[in-house]
């Protein structure tokens, strides 16, 4: 059960579950022997046998070509093609050599791909369970408004984890279905700021709808990290 402390409009807070509401497919994949299928990893191919192995050894990418048309040299058939697991990911440097202590860093290109800054990476923490809870903004949007305004590509079900916490989500969602509208959350004293969901994951905003059915109540998390813009035309310039 993933966790997360949230606050009503009154600043009462409680720690509660979410989970993702995916849908079920209805394509129902199946191997030849009508067994199912499963994700495996397997080898492509070795240090060895890379592109920049082999530059060094055929001195350049049209000798390369030529080889691999001739003598197939980027494939090891003792290792090609077995399947691996348990792997970890390293660092190594332009001669396959590996790095530790590696420092990563943010690169903002221009349009043009030339650079135009660099920062050391910095890892986002995540927010949604910590000492302060995700609080209610108190700024509302409606359900048509938002939609144009925000591309949402998550959402995940808000649930209750015993009968103090029903009681507290179900005024919740009573609350923002009786507004018909969309309530702005998040981080901050203020709650405007993103919600992280996990160390180094991707800042999103958050709308919280609400709707309920007899005693029955459903509290929706909708997650954005794009804003839709108007498309400005320029001015002509008289002459």
């Amino acid at each position: 059960m993933r966790a997360i402390k949230i606050a009503n409009e009154k600043k009462r807070d409680a720690t509660v579950s979410f989970e993702p509401k995916n849908k079920e497919s209805k394509v129902l994949y199946v191997l030849p022997d009508n067994s199912s299928p499963k994700t495996v990893k397997i080898l492509k191919t070795t240090l060895e046998y890379d592109i920049p192995s082999l530059t060094k050894k055929y001195d350049n990418l049209e000798n390369i070509a030529q080889e691999i048309i001739s003598h197939d040299p980027e494939i090891d058939i003792e290792k090609f093609g077995m399947l691996i697991d348990d792997t970890r990911k390293l660092y190594v440097s332009k001669d396959n050599q590996i790095l530790y202590g590696v420092d990563l860093y943010e690169i903002v290109k221009n349009p043009d791909g030339s650079e135009k800054e660099r920062h050391l990476y910095t890892k986002t923490r995540g927010n949604i369970n910590a000492e302060s809870p995700i609080m209610w903004s108190g700024k509302y949007f409606s359900k048509s408004e938002a939609i144009r305004m925000f591309v949402f590509s998550k959402k995940y079900q808000i649930r209750h984890v015993n009968g103090l916490t029903y009681d507290f989500l179900y005024d919740m969602a009573k609350k923002l279905h009786e507004n018909k509208q969309l309530m702005l959350i998040g981080s901050g004293k203020k709650g405007i700021q993103p919600l992280i969901f996990h160390d180094g994951g991707i800042p999103y905003r958050a709308f919280l709808e609400g709707r309920i059915n007899g005693e029955k109540y459903c509290l929706i998390l909708h997650l954005t990290n794009l804003e839709l813009k108007e498309i400005k035309q320029d001015k002509e310039v008289s002459t």
